[in-house]
C-alpha cells in the first residue's frame, strides 16, 4: 500500500561493514555508463555507478516486474488519450458544427505541453512519487466529466484538462522505471511500448461499435445529441479504464522514490533504505551501505529554521538542472539534437495521426466507401499492425548491427517514406495498406525513442531532460492543428509536411554522439 514504510538502515553500525576500497571495486567493475566519464559531476557519477551496481546485484525481481506492469499504464495513457481525441473529432464536429474543428486538437496540444513542462520539471524538484499517481488520476476525472459536455467549447476545455495529466506520463514514468532497472534489462524500456500500441488497439476496438454504429454518418444533413451518443459512451468507457489504472497504481502498488534521485538530493540514507527494501521484496540482500556512498563525497549541510527552509525552496527553481544538460560540448550537442528530433516528430505525428480518421473518412467518400463503420474498422486494423512493431523494436535495440541509434534512425525515416507513399493510393484498400505500414514503423520508432531518450540524461536531471524534449514535442504539436486550420486536409499537403519531418528526424538521429546499448544509465 502507498502508506507502507521502509525498514530503517542504521547509519552507524551496519553501514560500516564495507570499507571504502570495496566500494571502489564496485565502481571499477560495475557496468559502464551510457554517458562517457566527465559528462556529469564526478561525485554524482561515482555514486550513480555504485547504485547501478547495487541494483544490478539485486537483479530483475518481483518489484521491478510489478513496476513494469503499472508503469505500462503511463505508456498506455500517453497514446490512448490523443487517439481518443482523434477518434471523437468527426462525431463532435458533426454534432456541434464548430467553425474550426481543429481547435479540439489545439486544446489537446496545449494541455499536453503544459503537462509535459509542469510534471517533468517538478519531478526533478519534488520527486517522482506524487506525479506518478496524479497524472492518471487527473486524466480519469476529466475524461469522465467530458462525456457530459454540452457544447464544443466545453469539450475542448475538458480535452485540454485531461491532456495536462497525459502530458506528464512519459517524462515521469520513464525516469522511475529506468532508475530501478538493472543494466541487463534496460531493453524493457523499449518493450514497454507494447502498452502504447495495445492502448491504440483498445481505443479503436471500443470505438468501432460505439462510434461506428451510435454516431451520425459523415454525410448526415443533421446530427442531434440523441443520434450521436456514441462518442459520449466512448469517453465514459475510456475514462473508466483510466480510473481503474489509477486505482491499481494508488491502492495495490507501493511506489518508492528513485534511489538515484534521493542520492542526487543528498539523501544517501534514504537511497540506501530504498535499495534494501527493493532487495527484500525480490528475496535478495544488498551489501550497499550509507558509508559507501558517503565515502565518495560529502553532502552540504542543510540550513535549518523557517528562513533556511524558504531559501531552500526558492533555490529549487534555479536553472541548474538545465545547465547540467549542457555542461560539456558533447553533452550539449546530444541534448540539443534529441530536443530537435522530438520537435520534428512532435509536428509530424499529430499533423497526420490526429486527423487520420478524418482523412480516412473523407478519402473514403472519394473512393466510394467512406461510411463511419468502415472508417473505424480501418482505424482498428491500423492500430493492430502497430503491436508487432514494438516487439521488433525491442529486439533490434539490442542487436549489435542496429543498436538504439540505427534502429531509431531507420524506423523514423521509413515512417516518413510510407507517409509519402500513402499519397499514391488510388483506392481505399491501398490507403489502408500504406497506413498499416506507417503504423508498424512508427511504433518501432516510438518504442526506441521512449527508451533511448531518458538513457542519455543523468538521473538528477532526467526529469528536466525529459521535460525539455517533451516540451519541444508538444510546442511543435501545437503547430499541427494551426497548420491544419489553413491547409486543406483533403489534399496531400499535410501528409507531405508530416513525412518530411520524420525523414529529417531520422537523419538527425545519426548525428547523436551517444549509443546507450549495453550500458547502464547514470
Amino acid at each position: 500500500m502507498q502508506g507502507e514504510s521502509l525498514e530503517p538502515v542504521a547509519a552507524d553500525d551496519n553501514n560500516k561493514n564495507i570499507p571504502e576500497p570495496q566500494s571502489r571495486a564496485l565502481l571499477d567493475h560495475g557496468p559502464s555508463g551510457a554517458l562517457p566519464s566527465g559528462s556529469v559531476d564526478p561525485i554524482y557519477e561515482s555514486k550513480a555507478r555504485l547504485l547501478n551496481q547495487a541494483i544490478l546485484d539485486i537483479g530483475m525481481g518481483w518489484y521491478q516486474w510489478q513496476l513494469f506492469i503499472v508503469i505500462g499504464f503511463g505508456w498506455a495513457s500517453d497514446n490512448l488519450w490523443p487517439i481518443v481525441t482523434s477518434l471523437i473529432l468527426t462525431p463532435v464536429q458533426n454534432e456541434f458544427s464548430p467553425s474550426r474543428p481543429s481547435y479540439l486538437v489545439l486544446a489537446q496540444s496545449l494541455g499536453l505541453l503544459a503537462g509535459a513542462v509542469f510534471w517533468g520539471f517538478s519531478s526533478d524538484i519534488y520527486g517522482r512519487r506524487w506525479a506518478f499517481n496524479l497524472t492518471i488520476g487527473i486524466t480519469a476525472v476529466f475524461g469522465l466529466v467530458a462525456a457530459g459536455a454540452p457544447n464544443f467549447a466545453a469539450i475542448a476545455v475538458f480535452v485540454a484538462l485531461w491532456s495536462v495529466g497525459v502530458g506528464g506520463n512519459l517524462p515521469v514514468d520513464s525516469a522511475i522505471f529506468l532508475e530501478f532497472l538493472p543494466a541487463t534489462h534496460q531493453y524493457l524500456l523499449t518493450i514497454l511500448s507494447i502498452d502504447w500500441a495495445l492502448a491504440q488497439v483498445l481505443a479503436n476496438l471500443v470505438a468501432w461499435p460505439l462510434l461506428g454504429s451510435l454516431t451520425c454518418q459523415q454525410d448526415a444533413a443533421e446530427c442531434s445529441r440523441s443520434e450521436n451518443m456514441g462518442w459520449r459512451y466512448f469517453l465514459i468507457a475510456m475514462g473508466g479504464v483510466a480510473m481503474v489504472m489509477f486505482g491499481l497504481r494508488f491502492v495495490c502498488f507501493t511506489i518508492f522514490e528513485s534511489p538515484k534521485y534521493l542520492m542526487g538530493r543528498g539523501k544517501n540514507e534514504e537511497a540506501v533504505r530504498v535499495v534494501h527494501e527493493v532487495a527484500r521484496r525480490n528475496g535478495r540482500e544488498s551489501s550497499l551501505t550509507v558509508a559507501a556512498l558517503d565515502a565518495l563525497g560529502g553532502v552540504t549541510a542543510q540550513r535549518i529554521g523557517a528562513g533556511g527552509a524558504l531559501r531552500r525552496n526558492l533555490e529549487k527553481f534555479d536553472t541548474s538542472h538545465v545547465k547540467s544538460l549542457f555542461a560539456t560540448p558533447k553533452l550539449a550537442w546530444s541534448t540539443s539534437l534529441i530536443i530537435l528530433i522530438w520537435a520534428f516528430i512532435g509536428l509530424g505525428f499529430p499533423l497526420y495521426n490526429s486527423f487520420l480518421p478524418y482523412i480516412q473518412s473523407t478519402r473514403g467518400v472519394d473512393f466510394g466507401d467512406g461510411s463511419t463503420y468502415i472508417t473505424y474498422r480501418n482505424s482498428l486494423i491500423i492500430a493492430v499492425l502497430g503491436v508487432p512493431g514494438c516487439l521488433i523494436g525491442g529486439a533490434l535495440v539490442e542487436a549489435p548491427r542496429f543498436g538504439r541509434k540505427g534502429t531509431l534512425s531507420l524506423s523514423t525515416a521509413l515512417t516518413g517514406v510510407f507517409l509519402f507513399a500513402s499519397t499514391t493510393a488510388m483506392n481505399s484498400d491501398a490507403l489502408l495498406g500504406w497506413n498499416c505500414a506507417y503504423s508498424f514503423m512508427s511504433n518501432i520508432m516510438y518504442a526506441v525513442l521512449y527508451a533511448y531518450t531518458p538513457e542519455i540524461f543523468p538521473t538528477k536531471d532526467r526529469g528536466t531532460g525529459n521535460a525539455l524534449t517533451a516540451a519541444a514535442n508538444r510546442i511543435f504539436g501545437v503547430m499541427a492543428p494551426i497548420i491544419a486550420m489553413f491547409a486543406n486536409l483533403e489534399t496531400a499537403a499535410p501528409v507531405y509536411v508530416s513525412g518530411a519531418m520524420f525523414i529529417a528526424a531520422g537523419v538527425l538521429v545519426m548525428l547523436l554522439p551517444f549509443e546507450s546499448r549495453g550500458k547502464a544509465s547514470l
